[in-house]
């Protein structure tokens, strides 16, 4: 089969255009949807780095930074509402356990901030890019 140039000019656009839509479904998925995976930058000085994986589905799961953290999640528009969030009880020297307290979160560009129930900033988690 011997290919025109309009042939590969149309394959060259289609091409284009469907590299197009994936590029703009990342970013309006960076933009406002909390799926995904979320570190504390810069990372504290001593222990693990927090982190939350908010998964498609409604699936919670992280860690402080030493406790691991786990429960459920839903949405609406780029706020996430944190339901049943369990932890382990490790005392680790050093370590900011606020995660533990997070009750909502807000996805603004590449920043998760959370709330606690009062609805107080507690911190900012960056996006892990996949």
């Amino acid at each position: 089969m011997r290919r025109t140039a309009t042939t590969s000019i149309r394959i060259a656009g289609i091409a284009a255009a469907a590299s197009a839509a994936m590029l703009l479904s990342a970013c309006a998925a960076a933009e406002g949807d909390p799926t995904g995976t979320w570190l504390q930058s810069p990372a504290p000085e001593a222990g693990e780095v927090p982190q939350l994986v908010l998964a498609e589905g409604g699936g919670l799961s992280g860690t402080d930074g030493c406790n691991i953290l786990g429960g459920g999640w839903s949405r609406a528009g780029n706020e996430a509402t944190f339901m049943d969030v369990i932890s382990t009880q490790i005392f680790c020297e050093d370590v900011d356990d606020w995660l533990k307290n997070a009750a909502t979160a807000t996805a603004v560009g590449p920043t998760l901030t959370v709330k606690d129930a009062d609805g107080n900033v507690i911190g900012e988690l960056q996006r892990v890019e996949s």
